[in-house]
């Protein structure tokens, strides 16, 4: 059953990869002649549609807490932990509004799955190259002041089971320099799901989305110092709870 499920889970990943490019060209062109903000709720109600199907398909047992935390409009940073790749999916699905990432530079030379990044709001960061890398923060940046949402995974990679690892400095200039409320994120299980044994198995999944932190309140001295070790005891706490 597991191995039906993992191969019906691959198909639904699969098809709209391949689907991506002309897609992703029409919505290219529809946003350059003036519909951009409508694009991107067609993107999001579709990115969101199949990241709810695939949930159903692993028939994982999922428990989800907090969404009322979530505010429906304005600037705002998720900060969550990362055990898998699963994690992006349950974020999709249950955000209630249109999110997006920074992700490592060698995701863009994937074909297909690098478009799929850009159509939903991901940023590439090359960390190697400080110029480039302050740049991608800075769009980031931008798209939070504009009133967007975007994703921190403040562990730097997937902690696959390890728990929860330290969080890396600097990982929440998105947040300070935006000036934007920050929503915890404390997900359980997701790795268990696949790629603990590189097939699906239906476990329990939990996702809690914690009251948002307001940085403008904390002084700009606080937040360097603090504001890192405020979210991760949120986010440890629920993780044990």
């Amino acid at each position: 059953m597991a191995l039906i499920k993992t191969i019906a889970i691959f198909s639904v990943v699969g098809l709209p990869m391949i689907l991506i490019v002309p897609m992703g060209l029409l919505i290219f062109i529809l946003s350059s002649l003036g519909l951009k903000k409508r694009m991107d709720l067609v993107v999001y109600k579709i990115a969101q549609f199949w990241s709810l199907l695939l949930i159903g398909l692993t028939g994982c047992k999922l428990t989800v807490l907090g969404r009322e935390n979530i505010p429906p409009r304005g600037g705002i940073c998720f900060v969550s932990n990362h055990g898998s790749i699963f994690d992006i999916i349950l974020l999709l699905a249950y955000a209630g509004r249109p999110i997006g990432f920074i992700a490592k530079k060698e995701l863009a030379l994937i074909p297909f799955l690098n478009i799929w990044i850009l159509l939903i709001g991901g940023l590439f960061i090359d960390r190697n190259t400080v110029r480039k890398a302050v740049g991608t923060i800075q769009a980031g940046v931008e798209r939070i002041r504009a009133g967007g949402a975007m994703i921190i995974f403040p562990e730097g990679h997937r902690s696959k089971g390890q728990g929860l690892l330290p969080f890396h400095p600097g990982s929440f200039k998105l947040a300070t320099r935006a000036e934007a409320p920050i929503v915890p994120v404390a997900i359980t299980g997701s790795y268990e799901v696949f790629e603990k044994t590189h097939r699906v198995c239906a476990l329990p999944v939990r996702v809690i989305f914690g009251k948002s932190i307001i940085t403008v309140e904390i002084p700009p001295e606080e937040r360097r110092r603090t504001l890192s070790d405020q979210v991760r005891k949120v986010i440890s706490e629920a993780l044990e709870s």
